[in-house]
């Protein structure tokens, strides 16, 4: 095959010009192949971070691992180290693999207290917020975990952090209200207009009666315990 003087001219052209357009490194300047070739600084600040993060996710595994193992001497030696590690943001529990059934019903109302035109304390009438929830999974083929969990968790919360009284002695405790709290101040802002000042909740506690005997009466319903909260404050939330 006779390759002719005209052609070869032109693929002489076309390699330089392939050649003008890739990219040359600076003359004295070659990219870092590996670790132990970057500057001694960036190398130990390098070696340093990936050592915190080893030693970080160690501890985390270790923390975990002790919150959520039987009680043994090392987690009963360091329960308070191991508690504040965890809460609030890394709780553990093995609910959704065996939850524990409801053993009550509740119903959770809020009322707000505003400044009339006059300057005098205004109190709105009971707003129920457990009925948005059974509203909102009515009907619904897939309903929201988030409606039917959210006020129920909060309220289980406050009521395990609490007890029977409304005095918080932990940060925990502190947490739990304030989330209550901001769930509930939430819900009514979404239905109600005009500035909330203050809130104030009302739980209906009903506790769902045992299951009948076959041929026997039919248990009688437990009463129901009604418990009124404090005014909360309400902080500003940018209004």
């Amino acid at each position: 095959m006779e390759v002719k003087q005209s052609d070869l001219d032109v693929l002489d052209d076309q390699v330089e010009v392939r050649a003008e357009r890739t990219p040359s490194a600076p003359a004295g300047h070659a990219e870092p192949s590996s670790l132990s070739e970057l500057p001694r600084p960036l190398r130990a600040a390098t070696g340093a971070a990936v050592a915190l993060c080893l030693v970080a996710t160690a501890l985390h595994l270790l923390m975990v691992g002790l919150y959520v193992a039987p009680v043994n001497a090392v987690s009963q030696r360091y329960s308070r180290e191991i508690d504040d590690w965890i809460d609030p943001v890394f709780d553990q529990n093995w609910q959704l693999f065996a939850p524990e059934p409801q053993s009550a019903n509740w119903q959770i109302s809020a009322r707000t207290m505003s400044a009339g035109p006059d300057g005098r304390p205004r109190i709105s009438s009971w707003f129920d917020l457990s009925a948005l929830d059974d509203a909102a999974v009515k009907h619904d083929v897939f309903p929201s975990h988030t409606a039917q969990n959210t006020l129920r968790r909060a309220w289980t919360a406050y009521a395990a952090a609490f007890g029977a009284g409304d005095q918080a002695d932990s940060d925990w405790a502190v947490l739990v209200r304030e989330y209550l709290r901001n769930i509930a101040v939430d819900r009514v802002e979404a239905h109600r207009a005009g500035a909330i000042d203050s809130i104030q909740l009302r739980v209906v506690t009903q506790p769902i009666p045992a299951q009948a005997v076959p041929g026997g009466p039919r248990p009688k319903a437990p009463a129901a315990d009604i418990r009124t909260l404090p005014w909360w404050k309400v902080t500003s939330r940018g209004r």
